[in-house]
């Protein structure tokens, strides 16, 4: 039994993975396929089936059975799940957790860098992907570690609107609130979003609705305790109409914290084992260190040619993509891929980093990097920043972006009728 602190989630596999097959420490394409397996199975069923958005591929949708790598000597590794449970293990669920929470294809890890752009995916049977052909290289000289430091308190309250004249309503309600509060500048920060879900002529009251998301945040916690909750419900019977409810009561403020990563030479750590006789063992650095990959690594250089596809037709670019997103810090990625070669010719040239931004509205004024997956026919765009300090004092309502890759998926642009089968 090993019991460690904070560690990269691959190591849980690689770790083992060294140990039992006597892995040297520059055994860098099998190390690279221990860390692939561990990148894959480290959030369990989400590699078999969870958070997976081909729904229709998921036929047994009992709750997922846990991934299993089974992890041979050269790095190679099938990923399976036992038999009578849930969910599915097919290249597509993998190739999602591949993509989940990446940046480039280059994958950072202490002990080797994995390139992912080298795996090859094959259905080996049902519910089992054998993955081969992993290369790695060795790991920069430099080590990431994240520090979490108090960042204040925070409240948010969230005002229903109704009806016609939702933005005046809700510039009506911010000016009152804070005129009750003193003022915005009296906060260390203030986030203000007003989510429609509203259309016109609607049919029900749920389709009249729009939401007023309020946040506020400040180092002094009784500014935006109940002080803050209290003014919004002042606004009940002085403010615009329709005011019935909010949609979460007055609370009090709750503490959030800041994510802070950097990158520190590894030679300012010391590794060490502790025994269980008390002794204690130093465990040296890899001898071989690339420092190729010290910073942000580029994006790739974007397709310019163009290629006649034939006719298109405004559609949702989830009617032939998938997609996988995640949160690293205070980044998102969207994973997008696709089934054919021909699907992802027209993928990597029509999806560029200025559709993305178009598409994908809440990204502008963001720096957007897209890296190319050739062998999963895969995108990644990482959009850093997105995610402010990270999940913890993020405001936005997916602090995560979990939910960013669906939207995606909703978002319409112009496919080729061709890729369509007629239903």
């Amino acid at each position: 039994m090993v019991i460690t602190p904070r560690v990269t989630d691959a190591a849980l596999i690689l770790g083992v993975g060294a140990w039992w097959h006597d892995w040297r420490r520059t055994d860098f394409d099998a190390l690279a396929g221990a860390v692939a397996a561990g990148h894959i199975i480290e959030c369990g069923p989400q590699a078999t089936g969870g958070n997976y958005s081909q729904i229709r591929e998921v036929t047994d949708r009992r709750y997922p059975g846990s991934p299993i790598a089974e992890l041979a000597h050269d790095g190679s590794f099938v990923i399976t799940k036992h038999d009578g449970t849930g969910g599915l293990v097919s290249p597509g669920t993998i190739t999602a957790q591949l993509l989940y929470e990446v940046d480039s294809p280059v994958y950072l890890n202490p002990d080797v860098v994995a390139h992912f752009d080298t795996l090859q995916l094959t259905q080996q049977g049902p519910n089992r992907v054998r993955v081969t052909g992993a290369t790695g290289s060795p790991p920069p000289s430099t080590l990431k570690v994240a520090m979490n430091y108090l960042g204040g308190y925070r409240n948010t309250m969230t005002l229903v609107l109704t009806g016609l004249e939702i933005e005046e309503k809700a510039r009506w309600a911010t000016d009152q609130l804070f005129e009750i509060l003193g003022g915005r500048d009296s906060f260390d920060d203030v986030d203000i979003q007003l989510l429609r879900y509203d259309r016109a002529d609607p049919a029900r009251l749920s389709e009249a609705t729009a939401h007023l998301r309020v946040t506020v945040k400040d180092r002094e916690r009784a500014k935006v305790d109940r002080a803050f909750s209290n003014a919004v419900l002042e606004l009940a019977v002085a403010g615009y109409a329709g005011f019935h409810t909010t949609t979460t009561p007055p609370s009090s403020a709750s503490e959030f914290g800041v994510y802070w990563p950097a990158i520190i030479p590894a030679a300012e750590i010391e590794q060490l084992v502790l025994h269980a006789d008390g002794s204690r063992e130093a465990i040296a650095h890899c001898p071989q260190t690339d420092d190729r990959y010290c910073g942000v690594i580029r994006g790739d250089e974007q397709a310019s040619r163009a290629v006649d596809f034939g006719p298109t037709t405004r559609r949702p670019l989830g009617s032939v993509v998938a997609a996988r997103s995640g949160d690293k810090g205070g980044k998102a990625n969207v994973g997008v891929w696709t089934d054919s070669p021909e699907r992802w010719d027209w993928l990597r040239t029509h999806l560029t980093v200025d559709r993305f931004a178009e598409m994908v509205s809440d990204a502008a004024g963001f720096e957007i990097r897209r890296y190319e997956f050739p062998n999963l026919r895969a995108l990644n765009f990482v959009i850093a920043g997105f995610l402010g300090d990270g999940v913890a004092s993020c405001t936005r309502p997916d602090p995560q972006a979990k939910g960013l890759g669906e939207f995606l998926r909703a978002a319409h642009t112009e496919v080729p009728d061709k890729f369509v089968a007629e239903p």
